[in-house]
C-alpha cells in the first residue's frame, strides 16, 4: 500500500486541511467563476481554515462548468494542460475538464491505486473495453495499468465478437469495462459456443454506471470471476477516486488523500451526516489543471466508516438523482426496478424503462428479458404470468404501478458502453395525441 493508506485518521486529516486551503485558494485566485461564485456567499479562502468550514463556501454543479465552456474553468495558461477530456454532451454542451502533466501522473497512480487494492498486479494482463477517446474510462484504465506494470491489452469497446477472441487468444487476467457490456460479451461467449467460466479472467473491475448485486451475480456466475466496482467521474479526474477493495468488499474505498466527499441532501444542498443516504458533493485537493469545489455529482449513496484504511468508504451508488422518474407523483429510479427484477432466477438483467404518457398521466412499462437457457421455452402465458407477478413486486416494493412485458432473450438492444435503461417517449406522446385532435 501507499504510506497513507496506513496512515492515522490524525495525518489524513492533517493532510487534507493543508491541501484543502491550498486548492480553494488557487481556485479563487485563478478561476473567475470561483472567485465570483466565493465572493458573492462572503467567503474569503482565509476564512477557510478547517475542514468543516469547506461547507461554507457554494455548491457547484454540471451547469457552472457548462457556463464556462469549454475552458474557463482551467486553472492554469493552456501550455501546462497537456490532455483535455470531455463527457458526451447528450443532455446539453459536454463538461470539458484540463489535466496537467501533474494531473495525469496523480491520476495514473491512483488508478494504479485501485487496480491494486481490486487485487491486480503488476504480472497481470489487463483487457481494457471501456471506450478510448473523450470519455475518460479507457485512457484512465489504461496509464494505471501501465503505471502499476501490467501488460495492458487497448482493445476498447464494440467488436463483440473480436472481444471474444483476444480473450481466448490473449488469455488476460482483469477485465475493465461497463458491467452492461461484461454481460454482453458473455452472451458472445455462448453464441460461439465457448464456455466463459473457462476463460482467462479472474477479475473484473467494472464502472461508468450505477449496477446493482443481481447484475454483479450474474457476472460472476457466467464468468466466474470476481466483479469488483470502481467510481469516478470525468468532471473529478476520471475512473479511480474510489475502489471496491478485495480486503474491504461491499462498499467502496474512497481515495481522500485527493478528494474530500460530502454527502448532502438532494434537494436543500445541506449537509447531512455519515450513513446517511443522500447525494455526493466532491473537492479535488491535487487537481492542478481544472480544480473542482464542492462539485454535485449527482450520485446517490452514503459514506461508511472506514476498515482496513483510514478513508471512508461510499455505498455502491443507488442511482442519480437527475434519473429519477416522477410516475403519478411517485419517485422511482432505475435501480429500483432492477432490485425486484433480479428477484426472480427466470429473468436476465437485460431491462429497459420506457415512459410514455397516452393521457393527462405518465405511465412506465418495463421490458425485460428472459435468461438465454430458457430461450423459446415458455409460453406466452408463462411470460404473462412472471410479468404480472413483476408488476405486483413493484407495486409493493417501489410503490408504482407499471405495465411488464417480459420478452425473448436479445429482443433488447445492447449497449457497447453505458447501458440505456430509461426511454422516455413522452414527447412523442404528446405529438401523438396532438395530431390525433
Amino acid at each position: 500500500m501507499d504510506a497513507i493508506e496506513t496512515a492515522s485518521i490524525d495525518e489524513l486529516r492533517a493532510l487534507q486541511t493543508s491541501r484543502l486551503r491550498d486548492v480553494v485558494r488557487r481556485a479563487y485566485e485563478q478561476v473567475p467563476h470561483y472567485k465570483a461564485k466565493f465572493d458573492a456567499a462572503g467567503v474569503h479562502p482565509d476564512d477557510i481554515r478547517h475542514l468543516d468550514d469547506l461547507r461554507r463556501l457554494p455548491l457547484i454543479a454540471k451547469e457552472d462548468l457548462r457556463q464556462n465552456y469549454p475552458f474557463g474553468m482551467f486553472a492554469v495558461p493552456m501550455d501546462q494542460i497537456v490532455r483535455i477530456h470531455a463527457s458526451s454532451g447528450t443532455t446539453g454542451k459536454p463538461t470539458v475538464c484540463g489535466y496537467t502533466k501533474g494531473d495525469i501522473e496523480t491520476w495514473s497512480h491512483l488508478m494504479a491505486r485501485s487496480i491494486r487494492g481490486a487485487g491486480g498486479r503488476a504480472s497481470d494482463k489487463i483487457h481494457i473495453a471501456y471506450g478510448y477517446g473523450l470519455f475518460t474510462g479507457g485512457l484512465g484504465a489504461h496509464y494505471g495499468g501501465e503505471c502499476l506494470g501490467a501488460a495492458v491489452i487497448p482493445v476498447s469497446g464494440g467488436f463483440t465478437e473480436r472481444q471474444v477472441q483476444i480473450i481466448t487468444d490473449f488469455t488476460p487476467d482483469i477485465i475493465m469495462v461497463t458491467p452492461s457490456y461484461m454481460l454482453a460479451i458473455a452472451e458472445e461467449f455462448g453464441r460461439q459456443g465457448l464456455d466463459a467460466r473457462g476463460c482467462s479472467l479472474r477479475l473484473g473491475i467494472f464502472g461508468a454506471e450505477p449496477w446493482g448485486t443481481g447484475m454483479r451475480d450474474e457476472i460472476e456466475q457466467r464468468l466466474g470471476l470476481e466483479a469488483l466496482d470502481i467510481y469516478g467521474l470525468s468532471e473529478v479526474m476520471g475512473p479511480g477516486v474510489a475502489q471496491e477493495c478485495s480486503d474491504s468488499k461491499g462498499a467502496l474505498t474512497f481515495w481522500e488523500d485527493h478528494f474530500f466527499p460530502e454527502i448532502v441532501d438532494p434537494a436543500t444542498g445541506l449537509p447531512v451526516a455519515d450513513g446517511e443516504q443522500g447525494e455526493l458533493v466532491i473537492t479535488t485537493l491535487t487537481k492542478q489543471g481544472m480544480p473542482v469545489i464542492r462539485y454535485r455529482t449527482r450520485d446517490l449513496t452514503r459514506l461508511l466508516p472506514p476498515t482496513t484504511r483510514a478513508m471512508r468508504r461510499i455505498d455502491r451508488l443507488s442511482g442519480r438523482s437527475d434519473d429519477m422518474l416522477i410516475i403519478r407523483g411517485v419517485n422511482v429510479f432505475p435501480s429500483n426496478i432492477e432490485a425486484v427484477l433480479a428477484r426472480d432466477d427466470r429473468l436476465a438483467p437485460h431491462y429497459l424503462l420506457e415512459v410514455r404518457r397516452p393521457g393527462s398521466l405518465d405511465e412506465l412499462d418495463v421490458l425485460v428479458e428472459t435468461r438465454t437457457a430458457l430461450a423459446g421455452q415458455l409460453t406466452g402465458a408463462e411470460l404473462a404470468e412472471i410479468g404480472a407477478r413483476m408488476e405486483h413486486a413493484i407495486k409493493v416494493f417501489a410503490g408504482v404501478t407499471t405495465k411488464v412485458r417480459v420478452v425473448e432473450p436479445g429482443t433488447l438492444e445492447r449497449s457497447q458502453g453505458k447501458a440505456k435503461r430509461v426511454l422516455d417517449l413522452r414527447a412523442a406522446s404528446a405529438i401523438s395525441a396532438s395530431a390525433r385532435r
